[in-house]
């Protein structure tokens, strides 16, 4: 194995004080409590506050800034944040308009998420919680009960950041992030396993000539281990059961999201993203917005993930809306 790092331990912790020494103007960070928080914050609106293991940069602490996130904690590498992160989280950016939780169904996610909302409600603060659970390929694991919270997770929190930025109530946050989790579904796939600083060597065994579909953002297994194919091959058949889950219809509008797994080169994610726009031609549905690139990733796992949201009038919008982040900027 070989990382470009200093210390395992002190990975994560540095790994964060260079994202903020990076974009000191957006972001910074809570060091003694491994949570990034907007520059600018509390401000006079609902606070948005995610988190989860590392490993997945940039999500979440990517996405703090202007139009996204007010905070996101890091956990150790796939290791979900403590309630004692996230409380300092919701209180360092509590604008007094209350917290919004966004939360990855993991079983440890949502556990600590909960205890979390607990206390910070015996404070007085008012908290509510949405859990992402937009992954196809499994409906229960020994991470989850039920589906998994995956790539999905960036657009609730774009989407959700924009609304609460535009003055959106903590209610009626709350009720937007359930729509668009009740619209947004994904699956991905694996052609190498990724491997944990910790642990030296790859989480799982993968052939030369084997991809596993289905898998998730640990390296948890997916629906089946099958032979390599192409990348059209491929995307059809993450598409084709991402299309049927929901089901998208002709004549639907869609964000289209390719999201990289961390080891896969952008030119190959253009690839997977031009064969996924042919799927779509072919079944009438509408790519309305676009969005290619490693946001989601596990680590230096080579593979992808296919995320299609249906858009309505207000969706389109608030993707559309500015943002200000490590991870996206566009509009301001």
């Amino acid at each position: 194995m070989k990382k470009l790092m200093n210390k395992v331990d002190d990975a994560v912790v540095e790994s964060l004080a260079g994202m903020c020494a990076a974009h000191r103007d957006l972001i910074r960070l809570l060091p003694e409590y491994k949570t990034v928080i907007r520059a600018d914050a509390p401000n006079a609106k609902v606070a948005v506050i995610s988190g989860g293991g590392s490993g997945h940069e940039p999500l979440h602490c990517g996405c703090v800034g202007f139009g996204m996130l007010d905070a996101a904690c890091a956990g150790e590498i796939f290791t979900s944040p403590t309630p004692e992160q996230i409380c300092e989280a919701a209180r360092s950016t509590d604008g007094g308009k209350g917290i919004l939780l966004i939360v990855k169904n993991y079983t440890g996610d949502v556990i600590n998420f909960q205890m979390a909302a607990d206390i910070l409600r015996a404070e007085g603060r008012e908290t509510e919680q949405v859990i992402i659970n937009d992954d196809v390929a499994v409906k229960d694991s020994t991470w989850t009960a039920g589906r998994r919270g995956v790539a999905g997770t960036f657009l609730v929190e774009k989407i959700v950041g924009a609304a609460a930025e535009d003055g959106g109530s903590l209610g009626g946050l709350k009720e937007l992030a359930e729509r668009i989790n009740a619209n947004v579904r994904t699956m991905g796939v694996a052609l190498t396993s990724c491997t944990a600083p910790a642990v030296g060597k790859p989480t799982f065994d993968l052939s030369d000539d084997e991809m596993e579909l289905g898998i998730g953002i640990h390296g948890e297994p997916g629906r089946e281990r099958v032979k390599k194919m192409t990348s059209r091959e491929t995307i059809e058949y993450l598409a084709n059961a991402v299309l049927d889950d929901l089901p998208f219809d002709e004549g639907d509008e869609v964000l289209a999201f390719v999201n990289g797994m961390g080891g896969t080169p952008l030119g190959e994610l253009y690839i997977a993203c031009g064969d996924l726009k042919k799927v779509l031609d072919g079944r009438g549905i509408i790519t309305a917005r676009s969005l290619v690139g490693n946001y989601v990733t596990s680590l230096d796992m080579q593979g992808c993930s296919v995320t299609l949201l249906k858009l309505d009038a207000l969706s389109r919008t608030l993707w559309d809306y500015p943002v200000q982040t490590p991870a996206l900027r566009w509009g301001r």
